[in-house]
């Protein structure tokens, strides 16, 4: 939600030019990543729906309350739009590119624990970053951004974006793994989505192990 609203501005940090969400949203699939490996896809797949539902109710009330009239004097109506009243389409372009990135990401890192019998998680995560992170850029600054501004600064975006989330996931990948193991270890849990439903519109189904 935090990323949702910082998105609104563009930014450029060593010629990297980007939406402000983008230094936090990474960050969810670092999350993503940690639940799905150790909990597996199935809590992966309820903490999207909270987040997605969350967002929608955020987006609801700033719309809401946009709507309404300013109290006189309060002349902080123009801000508060230019801010906040675009935030129902990146909410939008959030949610669309949430389903398809997170559950992508979720999705592959699950099927790759299997098939790599719980070995190489650090290329596992990476490797599964780098689709899913594709699929949201792409899906998300599209939606977002089209026709707000040129085409030349979208797909500036889009690879700044890209490049940032994949180097962060890369940069964070030795906590990802103790946090990992330390979680295994005081848990005593280390899933494998063997007999696993992954339709991402399951939501409170319990599901065989």
């Amino acid at each position: 939600m935090i990323s949702n609203i910082a998105s609104t501005k563009i930014i450029d940090i060593w010629r990297f030019t980007f939406d402000g969400g983008t230094i936090i949203f990474p960050l969810s699939y670092i999350f993503g990543d940690i639940l799905t490996e150790v909990y597996g896809y199935r809590q992966s797949r309820r903490a999207i729906w909270i987040g997605f539902l969350s967002a929608v109710l955020m987006s609801l009330v700033l719309g809401l309350v946009g709507l309404i009239s300013p109290a006189e004097g309060w002349d902080l109506q123009e801000a508060y739009m230019a801010i906040l009243g675009q935030t129902p389409r990146i909410v939008t372009a959030s949610l669309i590119a949430y389903f398809a990135g997170e559950f992508s990401n979720s999705y592959i890192l699950a099927k790759m624990k299997v098939f790599t019998k719980g070995k190489w998680l650090a290329a596992r995560t990476i490797g599964s970053t780098i689709a899913g992170q594709a699929i949201d850029t792409l899906i998300f600054v599209c939606i977002a951004f089209y026709g707000v501004f040129p085409n030349s600064l979208l797909l500036a975006i889009i690879v700044s974006n890209y490049i940032f989330k994949v180097l962060l996931e890369v940069a964070f990948t030795p906590l990802t793994y103790k946090i990992v193991n330390l979680l295994k270890r005081a848990e005593g849990v280390d899933h494998y989505d063997r007999k696993t439903n992954f339709n991402p519109f399951l939501f409170f189904k319990r599901e065989s192990k």
